[in-house]
């Protein structure tokens, strides 16, 4: 046991590192369950395809409303209790959600309400989470720390919690909210042990928080590295959001593969992230970190045009698969190159500019790949994010060998094409 314990979290990564993560893979396991049980839920007030709909909004739409302000409120508190407090309120939601279940006062407006409310804490507490990794394990190592939380994300988020929350749901209509409730506790108690500087990072701070994030913005312009990866982020969000968003009607209309074959497609992503979250730790010490951001820029690039022309179900699961690998590994790389650039005060600020950017993406996306869609044909969103991704591509190509050492170009000019035991000052 103690062997798959130190492959899984490394012993130089921490005590705080292992319970940090179990905390996110409890709580991951929770939203899992919520994956299947709230749609579900959802689907037994109401058949109306606008409420449905609105139900999918409600969940996203806090990010673009209090993504920038709770960066900015994680960068001034003490972002432990920010966590714990805002966890906290979602369970209070939950509960109040499964009271009005089992007392049968449930309505659609009631779990309108609830999503939202559980969506406005998500936005604080995965804001405030995601500043704890860069305070815990050192720089070379920030690597590794994701992709082990990733493989939580995967295992637990994607692959077991949604099949578990849809059986709980069968069993009874709170059944799958309790249980969430129970990880979310779970993910309190376990955060609440993590040992962190205690108060703000900051310091006291006698700025307004629309000033603080005016700083946190301008910083990331400031700095074309990060910002470029923003501007990555975002642009690969819109186009890779505007094929998702068919991607149901792709599968039935285009591979002729029913609603099981759709769930084989999300399936495979979800297996390929696996592989890749595994095999990051592999990739980051054998290849420049350069050349795998560019590759998995690349392969996402040529996953649409695949989609794009492509009428043969098992051609594109294969695709989905090797979409999963290097997305995980992209998403992985990516959050740990800017983990390592950001100053620690600046943390919350910046990491809620690109979550913003994520959702603004796929908000984005998602209606352009209607409207391609209903003009062009349902293969017409994938040709738009080849096209697109493509040119993006060839615009960053020369800047993401900066990007990604732009920590160790600051402090001592390295190419941006070593490998990171090399160049890494830090590196041990």
């Amino acid at each position: 046991m103690s062997r798959i314990v130190e492959a899984v979290a490394p012993a130089r990564l921490g005590p705080d590192f292992r319970r940090l993560m179990a905390s996110t893979w409890v709580s991951n396991l929770g939203d899992g369950i919520a994956l299947a049980a709230g749609p579900l839920l959802v689907a037994s007030q109401t058949r109306s395809p606008a409420l449905v709909s609105m139900a999918m909004l409600l969940v996203g739409l806090p990010w673009l409303l209090f993504g920038l302000l709770a960066g900015a409120v994680a960068d001034r508190v003490d972002r432990k209790r920010m966590v714990v407090l805002a966890n906290s309120l979602r369970m209070v939601v939950l509960g109040a959600l499964v009271a009005s279940i089992l007392t049968d006062v449930v309505s659609i407006a009631v779990v309108l309400v609830a999503m939202f409310l559980l969506g406005t804490a998500e936005v604080f507490a995965d804001t405030a989470y995601r500043t704890f990794l860069p305070m815990l394990v050192t720089k070379p190592d920030l690597g590794i720390a994701n992709a082990r939380l990733q493989a939580g994300f995967i295992t637990l988020n994607q692959f077991a919690g949604a099949p578990v929350g849809a059986a709980l749901f069968a069993v009874g209509m709170a059944v799958p909210f309790g249980v969430q409730i129970v990880c979310g506790l779970l993910a309190v108690v376990l955060v609440s042990r993590i040992a962190l500087p205690p108060g703000p990072v900051r310091g006291e701070v006698d700025t307004h928080v629309l000033r603080d994030i005016g700083d946190g913005l301008r910083w990331l312009m400031g700095h074309p590295p990060v910002r470029t990866l923003a501007l990555v982020i975002v642009t690969f969000n819109v186009t890779w959001a505007a094929a998702w968003s068919i991607l149901v009607l792709y599968s039935l209309d285009v591979l002729h593969m029913g609603a099981v074959g759709y769930g084989l497609l999300t399936t495979a992503s979800a297996a390929g992230g696996l592989v890749g979250t595994f095999a990051f730790g592999w990739l980051e010490r054998h290849v420049p970190l350069a050349t795998l951001m560019r590759t998995c820029l690349a392969l996402e690039v040529v996953m649409h045009l695949g989609f794009a022309v492509t009428k043969v179900a098992w051609v594109a699961v294969l695709i989905m698969f090797g979409f999963g690998v290097y997305a995980f590994v992209w998403g992985t790389l990516s959050q740990a190159v800017r983990q390592r650039a950001v100053p620690t005060e600046f943390q919350g600020r910046v990491g809620s500019v690109y979550s913003v950017a994520i959702f603004g993406g796929i908000v984005v996306g998602s209606a352009l790949g209607g409207q391609i869609a209903q003009h062009g044909g349902i293969t017409a969103p994938f040709w738009f994010a080849f096209v697109g991704s493509g040119i993006t591509l060839l615009l960053v190509w020369r800047q993401l060998g900066h990007i990604a050492h732009v920590d160790e170009a600051h402090h001592d000019g390295h190419d941006g094409d070593t490998r990171v035991q090399d160049s890494d000052p830090m590196a041990g």
